[in-house]
């Protein structure tokens, strides 16, 4: 029999819970292959999180994958696990972190909400539901235990939904929005590369481009006003076709637009931020 597959994704740092979650883990499904996502996740940024699961889910294999960005712990949030159409379960907090992912794996099956205490630990706490239920689930159902046992079942279109940024064709270029920073500080830009050609034509290599980034958040949290960054660059395969220290914008590893400095850090040199405005336009 293949060894049981977990993967594990949090917001916790590489210290102290994370390792705990998977020695709970271990515990109870000693022969699995636990597979680290990461744990570098933006303090309780959910959206960040539900991002790099949507990312992952694709080139992992057939499992369990567990997601703990969880600001909500201890209230009245549900703890939930989501059986996928590609057979996958994801485990972790309805407050729309596993709702992208679930369509990245066919499609929601079956929802349910973790009530079943036997599969958590003896002992829970109001605040680490990483180690004292999502991880004990996650490992019972890596070994088995039959989904509908979790828990009662909900209507998936009652789970908490994920809200992503989207991109809009407006006068000849492309209204978006940075949606994602990586810990390389590229931007990752709500869009894809079709929604930045339907707004400007083709994007042949080398083409020159304006990013004009605007001030503050889309929801206005650190507006400064003022005219916007105007920042010139070019559309480009890969890193390596321009200089070192040059702004590019190309299709990163996920298939949407990305705005970086080759071998540099674009978001600090910038200032650039989350869910900040940006439009993209012919130079």
């Amino acid at each position: 029999m293949p060894r049981p597959f977990i993967s594990f994704l949090t917001d916790f740092g590489p210290d102290g819970p994370a390792p705990i979650c998977r020695g709970v883990m271990l515990t109870i499904a000693p022969d699995a292959q636990i597979v680290d996502i990461g744990h570098h996740v933006r303090k309780y940024a959910i959206r960040d999180g539900a991002l790099l699961l949507w990312s992952a889910v694709p080139y992992l294999p057939v499992g369990v994958h567990v997601g703990v960005v969880d600001p909500g712990v201890g209230t009245d949030r549900r703890p939930i696990a989501i059986l996928t159409a590609r057979g996958d379960v994801l485990v972790g907090p309805d407050n729309g972190l596993l709702r992208p992912a679930t369509e990245r794996l066919g499609g929601i099956r079956e929802a349910r909400v973790l009530e079943n205490r036997d599969l958590w630990l003896p002992v829970t706490t109001s605040t680490f539901h990483g180690r004292d239920i999502f991880s004990p689930v996650a490992a019972h159902l890596a070994m088995g235990t039959p989904f509908e046992t979790v828990g009662p079942p909900i209507d998936p279109a009652e789970l908490v939904p994920m809200t992503m940024p989207t991109a809009t064709v407006r006068n000849g270029g492309l209204d978006t929005t940075i949606a994602f920073i990586d810990d390389f500080g590229n931007a990752r830009l709500a869009g894809w590369p079709d929604d930045l050609a339907a707004a400007i034509g083709a994007l042949e290599p080398g083409r020159a481009l304006v990013v004009e980034l605007g001030h503050g958040t889309s929801n206005g949290a650190t507006s400064n006003g003022g005219p916007p960054t105007v920042v010139r660059t070019t559309w480009q395969r890969t890193f390596g076709t321009v200089a070192i220290g040059e702004p590019l914008l190309y299709q990163d590893s996920s298939g949407t637009i990305s705005f970086s400095d080759n071998q540099g850090n674009i978001a600090a040199r910038l200032g650039l931020v989350v869910d900040q405005p940006a439009r993209i336009r012919p130079a």
